[in-house]
């Protein structure tokens, strides 16, 4: 049986209850929310709104309207960093970004925001006081992520926050590798934006993620029409969150998002960030002790998430991904992992690394039957 451990892509499987629910939604629903006063809108309206609320419960939320639903975290980023940023404002970021939010950024640099770039260590963090020297008089946002896609580093968002919120920055956070499997909330740690999808920790299906904005936060709408209120005017309405979720909702998709969001609350986000915590300094041991093997961010005290990193001398990391899949029936990922200022900083461009990212699903027998192949790999019988 093939064993999966590329769970910091897209989590699989998902819950039973994930399917169940987007099922159900499309057998019994199936029309859109906010579209009408009969009840299969009504339905999908709940749905939807449900989704809210389980989101704002699980991730520390007082207010549910200010969830913004997009088709990733990618699409929630680019709302914000376009909503808000123009031309001559500044913004601090780093070197470990995704191309989700670098290249949002990079595009705001092309058009006259003055971007910096805070520099991490080799093995993907920064510091409160890293970020805190590189805001200068007029910067606008500090935007970064919060745990590293490439070696699972977890920045100090809960130190930074409150640093920021007394000089009146926008803290933009990206949370995609954070939400279901780290705890967190994201009122206390000081955040003002916080973009993160549904197919990962939440184990929801592709397509779902959402953006929460803060009081007193406005943007401009990436997207102009149809919402299903204030339908007699012609401009955007100014609520929220209708004023960011113009077009059809994918309501399908939403309830798959909510069934997802309630297994992981049912769970426990500490208990299931514990579990996956055993599966990786297992996986990390292993990986230490294989001759010619080298891991980015090793065993430590400094805060992580499942999600590891690793080379093997004279072999390219396309080269080793492709024995797993094929010899062994193991999926991983390799390359650049679409971060490749983050492999600059820790040495690994342009070959990249093979990543293994562990989950719910996952087992300690798992882990093991990929650290034997990795040693037959790495040491083949000659």
């Amino acid at each position: 049986m093939a064993i999966y451990l590329d769970n910091a892509a897209t989590t699989y499987p998902k819950p039973e209850v994930v399917y169940q629910a987007m099922d159900l939604a499309m057998r019994t629903v199936g029309v859109a929310p906010g579209r009408g006063g009969h009840r299969q809108s009504m339905e999908a309206t709940r749905i939807v709104f449900s989704a809210r609320e389980s989101l704002a419960s699980l991730l520390g939320i007082q207010d549910s309207s200010r969830i913004i639903f997009t088709h990733s975290a990618t699409e929630a980023l680019n709302l914000a960093v376009k909503g808000i940023l123009t031309p001559g404002d500044h913004v601090v970021t780093t070197s470990m970004e995704h191309n989700s939010l670098a290249r949002p950024l990079h595009h705001a640099a092309q058009n006259g925001v003055a971007v910096t770039w805070v520099q991490s260590d080799a093995d993907g963090y920064v510091t409160a006081s890293q970020i805190m020297d590189a805001v200068r008089p007029g910067t606008k946002m500090v935007a970064m992520t919060h745990c590293s896609n490439i070696t699972g580093a977890v920045n100090p968002v809960g130190e930074i926050g409150p640093l920021l919120r007394q000089r009146g920055i926008l803290f933009l956070v990206d949370g995609a590798q954070t939400t279901g499997n780290f705890p967190f909330s994201i009122d206390a740690l000081g955040i003002d934006l916080f973009a993160a999808p549904g197919h990962k920790g939440l184990y929801g299906p592709p397509g779902t993620g959402f953006l929460y904005v803060s009081a007193g936060v406005d943007m401009e709408p990436l997207l102009h029409g149809g919402t299903g209120s204030g339908s007699s005017e012609i401009s955007q309405p100014m609520s929220l969150p209708e004023r960011y979720e113009s077009g059809t909702m994918n309501t399908p998709a939403i309830a798959g998002l909510l069934a997802g969001v309630e297994y992981v609350a049912s769970r426990g986000v500490a208990e299931i960030h514990a579990f996956e915590m055993e599966l990786t300094a297992r996986l990390c041991t292993g990986l230490s002790s294989i001759p010619g093997v080298t891991v980015y961010n090793p065993p430590g005290t400094r805060p992580r998430c499942a999600v590891v990193s690793f080379t093997m001398d004279g072999k390219d990391p396309a080269t080793v991904g492709f024995m797993l899949d094929h010899n062994y029936g193991i999926s991983v990922r390799v390359g650049l992992h679409c971060a490749p200022l983050g492999h600059r900083s820790i040495g690994t461009y342009p070959e990249g690394t093979v990543r293994v990212s562990p989950a719910l699903f996952n087992t300690g027998a798992e882990i093991d039957t990929l650290l034997a192949a990795i040693r037959e790999i790495a040491c083949p019988a000659s």
